[in-house]
């Protein structure tokens, strides 16, 4: 599998030159964005063609990647970004539990960044054993139950404006959608008992059910580009992954197929080299630039739970070439501290110039460690 030298630099990279530790915005949109503190954070994006580093989402992406740390058992480190998290949760009033997860617009919070941000701080209180990440979780989700699921349409409102206190529906990133990332309100259902998480988390995955399209896949929801035809790398990853949740806590068949096409989606989605493209058809066709490293990480990640859940090896080639992808664009250049050991997340359309550009984003090394992890422990229960 994979040497442990590629691990220790990402690890190395992650808790080094993309933690934020002087509290400073990171980049022009993260300057527009009314956080409390930024100490803790990770770094989000570096675009070679600027030379410069911005944010996207530094809760969500934060959130990720204590969970990557946590897998990965470097405790302590987590704590440290966990805290970050902690730091940019509203504590009293109406708002209580809201997490300050902006994304694409410096003022309002998206729903899914939300809940992106919180798997992590479920691991990290059962590893810690401190209670405060597990408190900001359930928090979190009550917030995000009270003031974002909207119980007719079974389905998230996408966008809050903190400053007014509502919901915003006239954003790109508003539409409502039936979310079900990391499955943490199934596990907020296992935390606390609250059977209103649970039906929460039912409800969307039976929406989502309904609205599959192509098979293990959601063509019809942003950040899919639907009218194109081009599904998101990530798209199965949140809301496939987690239907083996779902069948394992409630015994339903219907979950269960749901992450079997989930998984066998990825499987014809990854490249003859493990990379796999922002942008894949329906048809599996792809774009010729602008690979997602992260995608591959997040292939493995599904693929690696069926194989422990099937004991079926036949997918341990995908998952081994998806994570041998993701080696292949770690930065080795040690006299560059600020890329050592990350991993390159996608090779952009030439621009005319002598120089090819690349970006480089938190996420491909984030969901790197994660599957690194669960790749490894998969075949302890071979």
């Amino acid at each position: 599998m994979i040497e442990q030298k590629h691990i220790d630099a990402a690890i190395a990279w992650l808790t080094g030159a993309a933690l934020v530790r002087d509290g400073q915005p990171v980049g022009r949109r993260g300057k527009a964005m009314a956080l409390k503190s930024w100490n803790g954070s990770i770094r989000g994006e570096y675009l070679s063609t600027r030379g410069s580093w911005d944010s996207f989402c530094p809760l969500w992406h934060t959130g990720q990647a204590v969970k990557a740390l946590v897998m990965q058992q470097e405790i302590e480190k987590a704590i440290v970004c966990a805290d970050f998290i902690l730091a940019n949760q509203i504590t009293e009033g109406d708002d209580k539990g809201l997490l300050l997860a902006f994304e694409d617009h410096p003022e309002l919070v998206n729903t899914s960044a939300v809940m992106e941000a919180l798997d992590g701080l479920f691991l990290l209180a059962e590893k810690s054993g401190r209670k405060e990440y597990l408190q900001c979780a359930v928090d979190a989700l009550d917030w995000t139950a009270r003031k974002m699921w909207n119980p007719e349409t079974k389905k998230f409102r996408g966008t809050y404006h903190v400053q007014s206190g509502r919901c915003v529906f006239d954003h790109p990133a508003s539409p409502e959608r039936p979310l079900l990332d990391d499955a943490v309100f199934l596990k907020g259902w296992m935390a606390t008992g609250r059977e209103d998480f649970k039906q929460i988390a039912l409800d969307a995955a039976d929406m989502l059910l309904c609205e599959e399209a192509p098979a293990g896949n959601w063509l019809c929801y942003i950040p899919c580009v639907t009218a194109e035809g081009l599904i998101h790398p990530r798209q199965a990853y949140w809301w496939g992954k987690p239907m083996l949740d779902l069948f394992e806590a409630t015994q339903d068949e219907r979950y269960l197929e749901c992450f079997k096409r989930a998984a066998m989606w990825y499987k014809s989605a990854l490249r003859l080299d493990g990379g796999l493209f922002r942008h894949t058809g329906v048809d599996f066709n792809t774009w010729s630039s602008g690979h997602s490293a992260s995608g591959s990480a997040c292939a493995a990640l599904v693929l690696a739970d069926y194989r422990r859940f099937f004991k079926d090896e036949s997918v341990t080639p995908f998952i081994e070439k998806a994570l041998a992808f993701c080696v292949s664009m770690q930065f080795n250049c040690p006299e560059t501290p600020d890329l050592h050991g990350a991993i390159l997340e996608k090779i952009l359309p030439p621009d005319g110039t002598p120089q090819i550009p690349w970006q480089l984003r938190d996420l491909g090394t984030i969901f790197f460690l994660q599957a690194a992890a669960s790749a490894e422990a998969g075949t302890e229960q071979l």
